[in-house]
């Protein structure tokens, strides 16, 4: 009997210590579960209530509508429309193909479109949207909203679009707008402007376009937008309208811009060149033309590879920038500056009358006039008239090549003119500094007499751009003031309601005597009338001023030059510069025709035209384009409520053919220094 009391004795020790167990591992739970909680509620409750709330809600970029860009009459140069585009997503795509086989059958896609898209399929990631089809139209945008749901991974979106109604014509001006690389992602990200280019896709890539992205981009608006645990969109909370960028209207005047461009793409006789005119009053680009162009629409979605390689396998090179990129001897058209820088360092009596028979002889060598052509005594005026080699290759060692770098360098030779287009290239304005760094070997670093020679009517080492041929041109018409070139010349803000005008004011004026400029000024003004080029000038309603010029492209060695023996492309270029009216000069012009021949018959027909248009009776009271604020226009913001409204924006990384190569425009130098039969205006050529 005691034994059994005593195990039960035990028993219930052994239950007592067993609950009391139980209550204390209970106790333990719950401690640990209460610390969690104050941990999860407490102290790591302002971290966690955020991000639950950034997985609740979402920032959606809304893209700005990107600025007009309009000629100096309004005329609409580059626009953005609505379009609607088709995107998907390959990582919530199953089968791709028979994706692809079922759209086929509500949507048409174009064998371009599908190789397009194949392509950058394959060079995007799993998540990543890739552009499937563009410029849909409202009744297909409608088709597919209405079968979207078969389509899991494959999103309608609204989008901006650029266009360019004036097709190839100022292309190079306006440039174009193309798909967002890794180098411009890495640029925006240096400048600190990822933030705003969120949802964007396209960036500037060249001319104005390239140069005003700032302002023609705009600011990007946002939606706080609340979203489902599936990731479906519920509502839009908050909403910050994006700011349209900026419109530019440019000092071109397109009817002038086409005229050129119509001598220059003449079917019959098809020509390479440029020509940039401008307004010697304030700056003002007229015209820029350079020919041959392409079609900057080609760019807006990815140039593809056969028009890519149309474009940059021809030997015309149609993607060169020739006004600011290409360089070349410009011939006697540099005569007038060598003529002032003569005259301002009084090396020279211009009344003083030097003989002139036909070639220049210095160190036992000669340097021939064109042709051969011998003008007896000539004096400054009757020099710059004729176009007399022989004059100026004596005034070249007197002179010097350092005191003729610095002075042409005034008028915007060998260095950038300032336009506002990105890219420019100084060209070569030869001195002895730029021989000694341009060549290695020590006698090829040694400045010669011979090379001042050549200089000094243009050629040898010279290679210069046509826009600061025509900025020299233009100080001269201007009596030496400097005004920096430019295209934009109006900077209209639509939302401010605010205009900014880009150029007001002269930079500088050059040191040079009003009466020096006059001498050289009336002779230029007697090459039009009874020089060489009073032939294309005879007839006209005003007076004007000018100079022809023929640059070699080779050295002739001591040979006879003859064109018919040789292939079109080492003809040489026909070149003239000039303004007018010779009073009160409105119009500034320099051109080139690559491989024309005599500048006074290919090229001063050409400037001859120009000026006709620009200063026909018709145009005379025509006043200058101010924008006034109620011409400015509210512009309509795109919205992000698509047709689906699930679609959230992205931004995907797809590289465009078409960008990543660097066209190099070929310099033309002529080294021919000494020996060289100089080939230039003669007479009445």
């Amino acid at each position: 009997m005691f034994e059994f009391r005593k195990q039960a004795l035990l028993q219930r020790r052994q239950l007592i210590i067993r609950v009391v167990v139980a209550v204390l591992f209970v106790l333990l739970c719950f401690s640990v579960l209460v610390n969690r909680l104050w941990v999860l509620q407490v102290e790591r409750y302002q971290g966690l209530s955020e991000r639950a709330e950034r997985n609740r809600i979402t920032l959606v970029p809304i893209t700005p509508r990107r600025g007009d860009i309009l000629d100096r009459n309004g005329v609409v140069l580059a626009r953005s429309h609505r379009d609607y585009i088709l995107e998907m997503v390959r990582g919530q795509v199953g089968d791709v193909p028979k994706m692809l086989e079922q759209l086929e059958q509500i949507i048409h896609l174009s064998p371009l479109e599908l190789r397009r898209f194949k392509r950058r399929l394959g060079s995007s990631n799993r998540f990543a949207s890739v552009l499937l089809k563009s410029n849909l139209t409202d009744d297909e945008a409608a088709t597919f909203a209405a079968h979207s749901y078969k389509f899991k991974g494959v999103s309608l979106k609204a989008r901006w679009v650029r266009e360019y109604p004036e097709g190839e014509s100022a292309a190079h001006a306006i440039g174009y707008v193309g798909r967002i690389s890794e180098r411009d992602q890495e640029q925006l990200e240096e400048k600190g402007l990822e933030g705003n280019y969120r949802g964007t896709e396209v960036i500037g890539k060249k001319g104005i376009e390239a140069s005003y992205e700032e302002r023609l981009h705009g600011k990007t608006g946002w939606e706080e937008v609340e979203i489902a645990a599936s990731g479906k969109p519920v509502r839009v909370l908050k909403r910050t309208d994006p700011i349209p960028g900026d419109n530019l209207r440019l000092s071109l005047d397109m009817g002038l811009q086409k005229l050129v461009e119509s001598i220059y793409n003449d079917p019959k006789n098809l020509q390479r060149g440029a020509l940039v005119a401008i307004d010697p009053r304030n700056g003002q680009v007229l015209a820029y033309v350079s020919a041959p162009s392409y079609d900057p629409n080609l760019f807006v979605d990815g140039i593809d590879v056969e028009n890519w390689r149309r474009l940059s396998d021809s030997p015309d090179h149609p993607l060169i920038d020739r006004p600011i990129y290409g360089t070349f001897p410009i011939g006697s058209t540099y005569k007038p500056f060598v003529a002032l820088a003569a005259l301002n360092l009084g090396v020279r009596d211009p009344n003083a009358k030097i003989s002139d028979p036909g070639f220049f002889e210095y160190g036992g060598q000669r340097f021939r006039n064109a042709g051969g052509a011998a003008y007896g005594p000539t004096n400054m005026h009757k020099a710059l008239v004729v176009s007399s080699d022989t004059y100026f290759f004596g005034l070249g060692p007197l002179i010097g090549v350092d005191a003729l770098h610095d002075f042409s360098l005034q008028f915007g030779f060998g260095k950038k003119t300032g336009i506002d287009l990105m890219h420019e290239k100084k060209g070569i304005l030869p001195s002895r500094e730029w021989k000694k760094k341009s060549f290695k070997s020590p006698a090829q670093q040694k400045w010669i007499p011979g090379d001042t020679i050549s200089v000094s009517v243009g050629q040898g080492y010279n290679s210069l751009t046509i826009t600061q041929l025509a900025q020299a041109t233009a100080t001269l018409a201007a009596n030496g003031v400097y005004t920096k070139p430019h295209l934009v010349n109006w900077i209209e803000n639509p939302v401010l309601k605010k205009v900014e005008q880009t150029v007001s004011e002269p930079e500088y004026k050059v040191d040079v005597a009003q009466e020096h400029i006059d001498l050289v000024k009336s002779a230029l003004a007697e090459v039009n009338a009874k020089g060489t080029a009073r032939r294309i000038f005879a007839g006209a309603g005003y007076n004007s001023a000018g100079k022809t010029g023929t640059a070699q492209v080779f050295s002739l060695k001591g040979t006879k030059y003859k064109a018919e023996a040789l292939n079109k492309r080492l003809h040489d270029h026909a070149l003239y510069m000039g303004f007018a009216p010779v009073e009160n000069p409105q119009i500034a012009v320099a051109l080139i025709v690559e491989n024309g021949g005599w500048g006074s018959s290919v090229a001063a027909p050409i400037a001859r035209k120009v000026f006709d248009y620009w200063l026909a009776p018709e145009r005379a009271n025509i006043p200058e384009y101010i924008p006034k604020i109620d011409d400015m226009e509210q512009q309509e913001e795109i919205s992000p409520d698509l047709v689906i409204p699930e679609n959230i924006p992205a931004n995907p990384d797809d590289k465009a053919p078409g960008h990543t190569p660097e066209i190099l425009a070929p310099v033309e130098i002529n080294r021919n220094g000494r020996e060289s039969t100089q080939n230039d205006e003669a007479g009445e050529r």
